[in-house]
């Protein structure tokens, strides 16, 4: 059973922790003051001079040796924690399950955030071609709230290294510099979020009443862009006009069928983001949106990102 003694600030445990989200959430817990500790598989743990190991333990934060498939080894990290987080790809979204069952039989974790981050799964229009992408992480929340488990979900819609280094121009590695396609009427807006910011975001709801078995989106105004605003911004940046190529939302969805994975998921968050997005990031409760509830939170603006691709 937990402990009955409490720290003052709440003992995070992070697994998916030698990730990129996974490492910013660690490196966000210890700068708020947060024990912090990471879930690492034995295989990680067995190089300790590796770049992911080395970044945890020089930032402070307490490996645990554990992983998914080893229900024991999460029982035995969980019951130390209050609050839990999980980063790991949505390719194993269903693997949370045995975690979802220790915090169940541990019954001491406060908070649970699951591995969203991203797309809010239960308002995506995808017309069933995501392969159970976002279905995963339905099935997880249905989980989470049948076991009656306290969670926030984190919704920052795309990371900005995502697509957004090529200008959402799939196959490309740089914004283009001669034409750019545009997806639909290239009107409906996106949201995109730097990594390290989404995790400072994360971390201010864990100890948040206001959050509590709610869902927490992320969509700060600095990072709201249609395609031709988007277009028009890197225009300027570059003192330069693009020719544009216009992607009907009939010929998007046929590039999808068509496409090969990778590309066809990349493919899919444009049409829900460019096509679909407003219906899923913009009927929300405003309550719950994470830039008005924490305004000290500064964070990289779309603007200045593309500053450093110019």
């Amino acid at each position: 059973m937990c402990e009955e003694a409490r720290p003052r600030r709440s003992r995070v445990l992070v697994v998916g922790a030698t990730g990129r989200l996974g490492g910013n959430l660690v490196s966000a817990s210890l700068s708020a003051g947060h024990p912090t500790f990471a879930l690492v598989r034995p295989h990680h743990l067995a190089v300790p001079e590796s770049a992911p190991i080395r970044s945890l333990t020089d930032a402070g934060a307490t490996l645990i040796k554990g992983s998914l498939d080893d229900y024991p080894s999460l029982v035995e990290a969980v019951r130390q924690m209050d609050v839990v987080i999980c980063a790991v790809p949505t390719k194993k979204a269903l693997e949370q399950k045995p975690l979802i069952r220790a915090i169940k039989e541990a019954g001491c974790v406060k908070r649970f955030i699951p591995a969203e981050f991203g797309l809010d799964p239960t308002k995506v229009q995808i017309c069933g071609m995501d392969h159970g992408f976002y279905g995963k992480k339905i099935e997880i929340r249905r989980l989470i709230e049948s076991e009656g488990i306290p969670h926030t979900y984190i919704c920052c819609n795309l990371f900005m290294r995502y697509l957004l280094p090529s200008l959402v121009q799939p196959g490309l590695d740089a914004p283009p510099r001669d034409e750019v396609k545009i997806f639909g009427d290239g009107n409906t807006r996106g949201v995109f979020v730097k990594e390290a910011d989404v995790a400072k975001f994360t971390i201010c709801t864990i100890e948040d009443p206001r959050t509590l078995n709610k869902t927490l989106y992320l969509r700060p105004s600095g990072n709201v862009y249609s395609m031709n605003e988007l277009v028009d911004l890197w225009e300027k940046k570059i003192n330069k006009f693009l020719k544009k190529i216009h992607i009907t939302e009939e010929q998007l969805l046929k590039n999808i069928q068509d496409a090969p994975l990778p590309l066809k998921m990349d493919l899919i968050f444009i049409y829900s983001t460019f096509i679909k997005g407003d219906q899923t990031y913009f009927e929300i409760d405003s309550r719950i949106e994470g830039t008005q509830l924490y305004p000290h939170v500064n964070y990289t603006t779309l603007n200045e990102y593309l500053d450093t691709l110019a």
